[in-house]
């Protein structure tokens, strides 16, 4: 699921430690192949690949064979490539962001059955954020989000919360990077958005409308663990106007309280709610 992270990860070790300076490696080569697969290039072809990566399309061919015979890959009917199952079932075995998942996930379904909103769990990776669960509501507005999805911090509510409890220094290192537009209303000023993580500290809450998709209100609010600090953040999304934001953050507030209270528990006092019990 966070493969991204993994395939980053191991080509800086990878290079670090390859005997001769500038050569790629068979294995080089295969994460390059993975990581050019993102939330707006789930499926490539193989052509597609081969630019993306700059391999030969011979050479794209045979390891992109490799790595669908181990399920790291799989094919569609019209020959694009996406990532396989494999690639899933390893993500879901990172330590943290598996202990995460098993103590949030009855707090969210909580939370939904509260708010009939979308909800995410999402941590920092670098720059960005990573959704490690989403619920989607029925009849909620449209997403674009999914277990495994990548946004940028700046243009979330999930986002934004883990930067504005960032150190300092990162924060900087965000606003002075290049700030993706998605929306007429996504915060790109450097100068806005300090002003906004400023708010976000003191009140607990960041409250966006239309900043990454149109038509969508999103809120979310701090997931704290030992010594008090922010691992995650948790959020609802809702169609704008369809309810006050305020009236949406306590029952926001009390999932986030039932999953930091677990995480920064001893073992022996891990206790979860049933699901189904409603949020007051």
């Amino acid at each position: 699921m966070l493969f991204q992270r993994a395939n980053s990860e191991a080509m800086t070790a990878l290079t670090a430690t390859s005997q001769e300076p500038g050569r790629v490696t068979s294995a080089q080569r295969l994460l390059s192949i993975l990581g050019v697969f993102d939330v707006e290039n789930v499926a490539l072809s193989l052509s597609e690949i081969s630019r993306r990566t700059g391999l030969t399309l011979s050479t794209t061919h045979r390891l992109v064979n490799e790595l669908r015979s181990w399920g790291a890959l799989s094919r569609d009917e019209d020959g694009r490539y996406s990532i396989g199952l494999r690639v899933l079932e390893l993500g879901t075995l990172a330590p943290q962001e598996l202990e995460l998942r098993e103590v949030a996930l009855p707090f969210l379904g909580d939370l939904q059955h509260a708010t009939r909103a979308n909800i995410h769990l999402a941590v920092a990776d670098g720059h960005d954020v990573i959704y490690v669960e989403s619920l989607r509501a029925r009849e909620a507005v449209p997403v674009p989000s999914r277990i495994g999805g990548r946004w940028p911090m700046h243009a979330t509510s999930t986002g934004l919360v883990l930067l504005a409890f960032s150190p300092w220094d990162f924060q900087e290192e965000v606003l002075s990077s290049e700030l993706r537009r998605f929306t007429d209303h996504t915060l790109t000023d450097p100068g806005v958005l300090r002003h906004k993580l400023a708010e976000v500290r003191t009140s607990g809450v960041a409250i966006m409308q239309n900043h990454l998709t149109d038509n969508a209100m999103a809120i979310a609010v701090p997931i704290r663990g030992a010594r008090d600090c922010v691992v995650a953040a948790v959020g609802i999304t809702v169609e704008t106007g369809s309810a006050s934001p305020h009236s949406l953050v306590p029952a926001l507030r009390t999932a986030a309280r039932g999953v930091s209270r677990v995480l920064a528990a001893p073992p022996a006092d891990v206790v979860a709610p049933r699901r189904g019990r409603r949020l007051h």
